[in-house]
């Protein structure tokens, strides 16, 4: 989802990482009091009753802010809404997660050995040096490397279009960590281009989240905050995300088990055998001339096609070549489709590999370390209230309705990079657990920092067991190099027949909930624009027009979440700036529907 944002960033974000931000001294930042600023913020809520200033002191307005037009839709037969959730729908969601998975698993087709000796990206294309025409008969071959969603969308928007597409993933079992993903209005949009099948089978499958409240809320109670107004549990920022997307002609937005977008995306996007686990691009080479590219798998198999796409992840190994960075800066970790650390030995590998190639790759640590679960629980807020973040100090507590009866949540906490819990003991079995337990206390004296956290954090984490939780650095980076290269700026993702999308042109921090969004506007656009392909030597002019057309929108995005965070993290201390936190809240409180207007856009 979303949370403070603004463009500030957008720029910074287009033309080079940033090293994370130092905390700010609280002792250089002078708290406010109970003084005349505090009375008359005090009066202009109780007197004037502001409708854009949050409530304080448990006000029953507290519960739900949603706009009387959008309450009007929700009340007409057939508006998007959450289904109830009865036993037969919980059992019903879990189940087609399991089910989803075990089909990942058990996925056949183009694999490793015979089955695929007779595949058609094992020889070179038609027509040689000089190229081609493109017919029905001899359309584009387009190789995608990673099979995470990016590339299942990218795939599908290809095949969609007429053209040949092989799948190429790195992962041995094409099995991923379960976590449900928010596909938002605008991604949703995309995908009922791309194959109305797939969005309709997605829709069915989703959880509709945009019939609750979302929101940002104070998450715990030290000393005054806002000249004393707020306390824990009161909301500062509540926002609906129905209205823009019914605004823009949209549909709303559902969350689906990341298990069920793939099962649905390689039933219904292309054929059966074009995925080929277990096989990673090692490197490639541009045959030129429109001869199209020469790709060579880890394995030492070559592959052939017209166009290359590397959908493979943040330390994407196309991108690596693309670009010429370092020795050692991509293709290390399994792609999406694996969802990252599959257990503790390598999440701790991961976590001290990722500190010694993200300089290499260009990639920002973001300054945060973040705990992730999916959760087995009725949330206490389920009826009124889908997204919410508590904000802390140093931190900050994200959850989302999964469906079924189950939340996702993501904690998020300001630390050095590379840290691992310690091992597991007879003393302490569950480490993580002790940690979160300490970091969101909800009784006195409370955690390091003193503050006494709103007990939601704990309802979820206490209901997560050890093993379900996993924990990971986060990192982003720019979807430019920072660089003098004319040839960088006219085709920033792209050279010749090549092209990057998803986390390897643009990855970023979750807040906005836009990183599977954008990369799915990507996989759009990327078939839009190879569909006016005539002759394969226009390929590297398309896939250039497909990243011109797609950076300035996609880094405004990645500024807007990478700023959100650095604030976030900060809030307490802009909100206790006599003048400036005030004007800092109402700027936030009213840019909300702007930002999300901005988000959902029919056009990508």
């Amino acid at each position: 989802m979303m949370h403070f944002a603004a463009p500030l960033l957008a720029y910074a974000a287009l033309v080079g990482p940033s090293s994370p931000r130092a905390p700010v001294p609280r002792s250089a930042v002078r708290m406010a009091d109970s003084g005349p600023i505090a009375q008359a913020l005090k009066e202009l809520k109780t007197k004037y009753e502001v409708p854009w200033l949050a409530e304080g002191d448990g006000s029953p307005n507290n519960k739900v802010n949603m706009p009387e037009y959008v309450r009007e839709v929700l009340a007409q037969p057939g508006a998007p809404r959450r289904s109830a959730e009865s036993a037969d729908r919980v059992s019903e969601v879990r189940a087609r997660a399991e089910k989803a998975a075990a089909d990942a698993a058990a996925l056949r087709g183009m694999l490793v050995g015979a089955e695929d000796e007779a595949a058609w990206w094992r020889s070179p294309p038609p027509g040689g040096a000089g190229g081609r025409e493109v017919t029905a008969a001899e359309p584009l071959r387009v190789l995608v490397a990673g099979g995470g969603l990016a590339g299942l969308v990218t795939a599908a928007a290809c095949h969609a279009k007429g053209m040949k597409v092989a799948i190429f993933e790195q992962a041995s079992t094409y099995a991923p960590y379960g976590g449900p993903i928010q596909i938002q209005s605008n991604a949703l949009r995309a995908l009922q281009r791309i194959n109305p099948t797939i969005y309709e089978e997605l829709v069915k499958a989703g959880t509709v989240t945009a019939d609750r409240v979302s929101g940002l809320k104070i998450g715990y109670r030290r000393g005054n905050k806002l000249a004393g107004l707020y306390d824990k549990g009161d909301w500062l920022v509540r926002f609906d995300t129905l209205g823009p997307a019914l605004e823009a002609g949209l549909p709303a937005t559902v969350v689906v088990d990341r298990p069920v977008i793939q099962q649905i995306m390689v039933k219904h996007g292309f054929p059966e055998g074009t995925v080929r686990i277990d096989s990673r691009i090692e490197t490639y080479e541009d045959v030129g001339d429109g001869g199209g590219v020469k790709a060579t798998l880890a394995d030492g198999t070559i592959a052939y096609g017209d166009v290359l796409v590397g959908a493979d992840g943040v330390w994407s190994q196309i991108r690596k070549q693309m670009h010429g960075l370092e020795s050692g800066a991509g293709g290390f970790a399994a792609s999406g489709a694996a969802g990252g650390a599959l257990d503790e030995a390598e999440a701790r590998k991961l976590a001290k590999e990722t500190v010694r190639i993200a300089s290499k790759a260009l990639r920002r640590f973001s300054g945060f370390t973040c705990y992730a679960a999916l959760t087995d629980i009725k949330a206490s807020n389920i009826e009124e209230v889908s997204y919410q973040i508590l904000l802390g100090s140093d931190k900050y507590f994200v959850s989302t309705d999964g469906g079924g009866n189950r939340q996702q949540w993501f904690a998020l906490i300001r630390e050095d990079v590379g840290g691992v819990d310690p091992e597991p003991t007879a003393e302490e079995p569950n480490p993580k657990l002790a940690r979160l337990r300490r970091e969101f206390c909800d009784t006195e004296p409370g955690d390091q920092n003193g503050d006494v956290w709103d007990p939601f954090a704990l309802e979820l984490i206490n209901a997560t067991p050890e093993a379900d939780i996993k924990r990971r650095d986060l990192y982003d980076g720019a979807p430019l190099l920072d660089t003098w290269d004319p040839r960088r700026w006219l085709a920033p993702w792209s050279k010749g027949p090549v092209a990057i999308c998803g986390d390897a042109a643009h990855p970023m921090m979750p807040n906005l909930g836009q990183g599977g969004c954008q990369a799915t506007e990507d996989g759009y656009r990327l078939g839009e624009e190879l569909a006016t392909v005539s002759h394969t030597r226009e390929v590297g002019g398309a896939l250039g027009a497909y990243s011109r057309k797609r950076v300035i929108r996609t880094s405004i995005v990645q500024g807007f979440a990478q700023l959100g965070s650095d604030l976030l993290v900060d809030f307490d201390l802009m909100m206790t700036i006599p003048l400036l936190g005030p004007f800092f809240l109402t700027m936030t409180q009213l840019s909300m529907p702007w930002v999300l207007r901005f988000l959902y856009t029919p056009e990508f």
